[in-house]
């Protein structure tokens, strides 16, 4: 955890508020595998990690709340009475709509006032969206005595997501950051909201992240229209879900789809699988299983379900030319965001180094490398 950042905010509420914040670490996450399954009931494999969101809350006696963005330096003042979503793309709508959904739920909060910030880079992938939602939840959770279980406090963040923000996302953000465990990523089945968790060690490799620092404006529609063409077809299928389909069943209606929505299903039906596969490879501890499984994702998720982007893709075929990365693909939603690979750790500077050059050379812009640790999930820091 980012102490700097524990610092800030807690230093920037205190400045604001006048008096000493409960503190809230709410975890980004990467997922190794199972891309766009999570809201066709599939499986997904992520993992918590140690860049996040930090909030500070505490009860006010104001009339009413105040919410402030220590990163963007931006702050709002609102009554718990008059609750609405904002103009799209608005920080704001985050906090409101965990409000609103706690709300929904008859759960009774009083005035409080919120400062947050993050160290995830934004557009990255790692979902900074569902740690933000995460945290608001936990800390009114806490402060008022609520008695939310975590299971209800990621259906609020998801809801909210949904209501308030117009993206109509599965549940693996909220759960990976909610749930994580250290060293561990999990296994998680998005239909019964269980998880495995699997440590994560893979000797003398580990995982990367590579930036791509874009964020084409594409993603938000292109995520809710991919996720109306499953669920046309799924019910074209007489299935709840894809997770429920085969190739052999996606076959038999071939003729009543597009080729494009038949390629995005069956994406959908292979990268379920290769979630799978790849908590048999990480348990065997074949990671030339797994990092084949991953190159085959960003495959599929270029070629079939079309969410990649230029960037992204140069990224990908960089580490195809290095025998020491034994896989690499796009992360999060598409249309930008990072690249994670998996790779010979005595390898990593050469190839940040080799990657971000060639990079700069063909966009004209910088590449950003991360390393990162599995950390806990959503957690009052003491």
């Amino acid at each position: 955890m980012n102490t700097t950042l524990i610092n800030d905010v807690r230093t920037s509420f205190i400045d604001m508020y006048g008096e000493e914040p409960l503190l809230i670490f709410s975890p980004g996450r990467i997922n190794i595998i199972g891309e766009h399954t999570d809201y066709n009931d599939g499986f997904v494999f992520p993992a918590a990690v140690n860049k996040g969101i930090v909030a500070a809350i505490q009860k006010s006696d104001a009339i009413n709340c105040v919410a402030y963005a220590v990163d963007k330096d931006e702050s709002i003042e609102f009554s718990l009475n008059a609750i609405k979503p904002l103009a799209e793309g608005r920080w704001e709508n985050y906090v409101f709509g965990v409000i609103a959904e706690i709300k929904n739920r008859s759960k009774v909060i009083g005035n409080f006032n919120i400062a947050f910030g993050g160290d995830i880079p934004g557009g990255a992938g790692m979902s900074s969206s569902a740690a933000l939602e995460n945290s608001v939840v936990f800390g009114l959770n806490e402060l008022f005595d609520l008695g939310l279980s975590k299971e209800e406090m990621i259906l609020i963040s998801q809801k909210a997501e949904h209501n308030y923000v117009g993206v109509k996302c599965g549940i693996m953000d909220q759960y990976a950051s909610m749930f994580g465990i250290e060293n561990n990523a999990l296994l998680l089945d998005c239909r019964t909201v269980e998880a495995r968790p699997y440590e994560i060690d893979f000797k003398d490799h580990q995982l990367l992240l590579i930036n791509t620092n874009v964020k084409h404006s594409l993603s938000d529609s292109a995520y809710n229209d991919r996720r109306s063409v499953c669920e046309n077809i799924a019910e074209l299928l007489g299935v709840k879900a894809l997770r429920d389909a085969t190739e052999a069943d996606l076959e038999r209606v071939k003729d009543k789809v597009t080729p494009e929505n038949y390629q995005k299903a069956l994406y959908v039906i292979q990268e379920n699988d290769r979630a799978i596969k790849a908590s048999k490879a990480i348990e065997k501890g074949d990671l030339t299983t797994l990092g084949a499984l991953i190159y085959a994702s960003h495959n599929g998720l270029q070629n079939q379900y079309k969410v990649s982007c230029e960037e992204l893709d140069f990224l990908v075929e960089q580490a195809k030319q290095n025998p020491h990365v034994l896989g690499a693909r796009m992360m999060g939603g598409g249309f930008g965001g990072c690249t994670i690979n998996l790779i010979a750790k005595d390898q990593v500077k050469a190839f940040g180094e080799t990657v971000s050059k060639a990079y700069l050379k063909k966009f004209n812009k910088a590449c950003s490398v991360y390393f990162i640790e599995l950390s806990d999930g959503t957690h009052l820091i003491s």
